[in-house]
């Protein structure tokens, strides 16, 4: 077969700033999943983005030549309104636990194709497989039958799903390119695009625990995503939300499913109550119900019901005990005052060296593995009094741990401005 274009001189032209064509970005995107562009010159193609960019109808077409490489997933078929959440991850964040079964309970599906953490952010997965029993892969005929019956469904993302990027995820992850805005745009909104939801809302975090750490980094992320899913006919708005502080009290896989699942019963902590009901109304409001009452849903155990049932659907027992660890080690307050910084992506380091991370991909986790803080910033504590506690199988851990967050936290003479978790709402 003779090709249509050369990798070399759509390497060059990206170099030197001249504009590449859609023939040759869907060429590119084609040949590469072939086999026949190397990793090589795929990453030279990726530095020349992460360094020149790529204009909005560019990154379009890179989104949709990744779409192009595999399935697309349907539910036209299933008679009710589609609506997914995909949060660019943080420390201790849990939302999708509570939300995908508090927005299911207003006759909305939730179809969650959700990953496994790496580094010091953690998976949606990993905390799931905590409870006994409960299964991530489901075959496409099992997730549009729970998206039926249930109405939610928490699984992982089939092969299928846009191959392209899977390949050029890998390689980015090694040649110090995962930062270029366009190509993380279009790793997350392929795969989105491609799982066929009717709208979907974004959580693009910023802050020390965030991926984009500069606020001004993480909304033109935003806007480029929204502009992305609005050019491929998928209703879509952001939240920019605050990672500076860790989301919740639980840092962990175990931990952070105890601490959704108070959430459900009408409790748990506050920021994660307020955002897991800010984006529950963005997600209701894109599916046309703007004035569904969802924290009534929460106090009256209609979302909890949904939880109960998602679990059980995928050989879950929702009622079972969760893994507990082996050993725990209690940091106490050295002086008496108001907590005025946790910092986010310490402590995410810290239960990642306890082993609820992975630092490779085929790593597994270890579920009762964590921190549980039992201070929020703001909060008056006395000298003495538990800030927080690590949670590990193996105390050689403990030491690593402390001295990931060593610095991370302060107690000063006064409490802090508090500051507002959900900065902003961009659409398109």
């Amino acid at each position: 077969m003779t090709e249509q274009f050369d990798a070399v001189d759509i390497i060059r032209a990206q170099r030197d700033g001249r504009p590449i064509t859609e023939g040759e970005i869907r060429w590119l995107v084609d040949a590469y999943t072939r086999g026949y562009v190397m990793d090589a010159q795929m990453s030279a193609f990726t530095m020349a983005v992460l360094l020149n960019g790529l204009g909005r109808d560019q990154i379009r077409v890179l989104t949709d030549a990744m779409i192009a490489s595999g399935e697309r997933m349907d539910f036209s078929s299933l008679g009710k309104v589609t609506v997914d959440k995909h949060s660019t991850g943080g420390v201790g964040d849990k939302i999708t636990l509570p939300l995908a079964p508090l927005v299911a309970s207003f006759g909305v599906a939730v179809p969650q194709l959700s990953g496994r953490g790496l580094g010091h952010t953690g998976g949606t997965l990993d905390k799931l497989e905590s409870i006994p029993g409960w299964r991530a892969a489901l075959s496409n005929d099992e997730i549009m039958a729970q998206l039926r019956d249930v109405g939610a469904v928490i699984c992982a993302a089939g092969t299928g799903l846009a191959p392209a990027d899977k390949k050029l995820y890998a390689l980015r992850d090694v040649t110090g390119t995962v930062e270029a805005i366009p190509l993380i745009a279009s790793s997350i909104m392929s795969k989105k695009i491609a799982e066929g939801t009717d709208s979907l809302v974004l959580d693009v975090k910023f802050g020390s625990g965030a991926f984009m750490q500069d606020i001004d980094r993480a909304r033109e992320l935003a806007e480029t995503m929204v502009a992305l899913g609005t050019d491929s006919g998928v209703n879509t708005t952001a939240l920019l939300t605050d990672m500076n502080t860790p989301l919740g009290l639980a840092i962990g896989n175990a931990n952070e499913v105890r601490e959704s699942v108070e959430v459900l019963a009408g409790g748990g902590p506050a920021d994660v109550v307020e955002l897991t009901v800010a984006l529950a109304r963005e997600m209701l409001t894109l599916a046309g119900q703007p004035d569904a009452d969802v924290e009534a849903a929460l106090a009256d155990g209609r979302a909890m019901d949904v939880w109960k049932r998602m679990i059980r659907a995928q050989d879950g027992d929702p009622d079972a005990a969760l893994p507990t660890p082996r050993e725990t080690h209690t940091v106490v307050a050295d002086r008496s005052g108001v907590v005025t910084r946790v910092e986010a992506l310490p402590f995410g380091i810290g239960a990642w060296r306890l082993g609820a991370g992975r630092a490779r991909a085929e790593d597994a986790v270890v579920h009762a593995a964590g921190i549980d803080l039992h201070v929020t910033v703001g909060q008056a504590v006395t000298a003495g009094q538990p800030l927080f506690t690590l949670s590990a199988d193996d105390e050689t851990r403990f030491a690593r741990a402390l001295d990931a967050v060593d610095g991370a936290w302060e107690i000063g003479d006064t409490a802090p401005e508090a500051s507002r978790l959900v900065r902003e709402r961009i659409t398109a």
